[in-house]
């Protein structure tokens, strides 16, 4: 009797392990910070037209993601934890189609002008559909002279906008060291009217990460890492969830096939 009810125990315990796998490991994926932000916060301000294109006639798409490190991924825990790697996940989701590739050339460190100089050779020579700039961030950090990362930004996007290509500009992340310095508003500023002027898409960082921790409870530290500059895992992966949100509305401007935004109440991340 006791080894039957010990072979039922064992059974019992076995069943539950086997059902509770899939749940521990979607549990363990499932972004651990509340990742909102008002569509208002997280649109760009512009549409995506080739992107646009490319979804309509089921041509698969190539984003190139360029910038410095928070593009490269310095604090995540591996490249498949980068805000391009996570960036590419959240988009096949929402635009429902799995040939999507966003290809990461963050170089760590670098300038505005330094990114620049290697637009040809790292983003354009890869056909890309989107290229996601993320800039700014090294100017403020150190100081820098913030007329030449202009003048190299608006160059860039020239450039790209020659060669036919969508384009976003990322802005600062908000995180302490970056907070403490007072040309930050400035660089936002300069950035914002790069986008303006030019006419490209604009993904309002700083803001939507200050949204998080104003509006939605969410710690600081939830998002940025040790160092106080560079975001962690859950930082990069709700910077993506939003900018994905971003991208997504953008396309629907152009193409209803992707069908209306994805649950969640209107103007908020699901």
């Amino acid at each position: 009797m006791s080894h039957a009810v010990s072979r039922a125990g064992f059974l019992a315990l076995l069943a539950a392990t086997i059902i509770a796998a899939p749940l521990a490991a979607r549990a363990a994926d499932a972004p651990s910070v509340q990742c909102q932000a008002p569509r208002a916060v997280a649109g760009l301000s512009a549409p995506l037209p080739r992107l646009s294109e490319r979804i309509a006639s089921g041509a698969p798409l190539r984003i190139v993601a360029i910038g410095s490190s928070s593009t490269a991924g310095a604090g995540a825990s591996g490249p498949d934890k980068t805000y391009p790697a996570r960036l590419a996940d959240h988009l096949r989701a929402r635009l429902r189609t799995s040939d999507i590739a966003v290809l990461n050339r963050g170089v760590n460190g670098e300038t505005d002008d330094q990114t620049e100089r290697r637009l040809d050779a790292d983003a354009l020579a890869s056909r890309p559909d989107l290229v996601i700039w993320q800039v700014g961030a090294n100017t403020v950090l150190r100081d820098g002279n913030q007329d030449v990362s202009e003048r190299a930004v608006r160059r860039g996007v020239e450039r790209l906008r020659a060669a036919g290509v969508d384009i976003v500009l990322m802005d600062l992340q908000y995180a302490p060291r970056m907070i403490e310095k007072d040309r930050a508003p400035e660089m936002l500023g300069r950035i914002a009217g790069i986008a303006a002027t030019e006419r490209v898409g604009l993904f309002h960082r700083f803001a939507v990460m200050r949204s998080l921790v104003q509006s939605q409870g969410v710690a600081v530290t939830d998002l940025i890492g040790p160092d106080g500059v560079h975001q962690n895992d859950r930082g990069y992966d709700c910077v993506a969830r939003l900018l994905a949100i971003g991208i997504e509305d953008a396309v629907r401007v152009h193409d209803t096939s992707i069908g209306p935004p994805q649950g969640g109440r209107p103007g908020s991340e699901n």
